[in-house]
């Protein structure tokens, strides 16, 4: 049986949502992490779910170092 695959661009909204930060820039950190775990993955089927984790850990720490 074939896995649900979410919306990148639904992801990357909520993400943008969630952190207040701007779709664009959620967009391009979740690509370069992508890119990122795709060379050295083995197994694909939880890799959105994993990518978004670290583009929300990402932009959390970031704003963190903000304050």
């Amino acid at each position: 049986m074939a896995q649900h695959q979410p919306n990148v661009d639904e992801v990357v909204r909520t993400i943008a949502a969630e952190t207040n930060t701007p779709t664009e820039t959620v967009s391009k950190i979740y690509a370069d992490t992508l890119a990122d775990y795709k060379t050295d993955a083995r197994v694909f089927d939880y890799m959105p779910l994993l990518v978004a984790k670290k583009v929300r850990d990402t932009l959390r720490r970031t704003a963190n170092r903000k304050i």
